[in-house]
């Protein structure tokens, strides 16, 4: 398990409430929201940032995208909301344990990031 935040966390080392939990991932409430709904998904599997996966990781990744999709509908954004995976310190990762950001529940802007 990592030491990180994330992965004492999962370990259940630190208290958090999971708003989601299956056998590979758990989800909780960001504690700094940048959106009214902001989730992190993260996978009990310690990787540190998404380049350090390897292709035996292949079947979590694609679990952790469907756990998204179930954290969105169990909140009912599934029609609306990003997902964000900082990969690195210069791309704004602060924790170093893979995890998916689930952002929703405001309008956001058309720019570069629209597609």
């Amino acid at each position: 398990m990592s030491d990180t935040i994330f992965g004492k966390i999962v370990a259940g080392e630190i208290p958090a409430e999971f708003i989601y939990e299956d056998d590979h991932c758990v989800a909780i409430n960001d504690i700094a929201p940048q959106a009214p709904v902001h989730v992190l998904v993260i996978p009990k599997k310690a990787i540190p940032r998404l380049a350090d996966a390897e292709a035996h990781d292949q079947d979590l990744l694609g679990h952790l995208l469907l756990a998204a999709g179930n954290v969105a509908r169990q909140l009912g954004v599934e029609d609306a909301f990003r997902l964000i995976i900082n990969n690195g310190e210069g791309a704004g990762q602060t924790v170093f344990h893979l995890h998916l950001h689930i952002i929703a529940g405001r309008e956001f802007a058309e720019g570069h990031m629209a597609g």
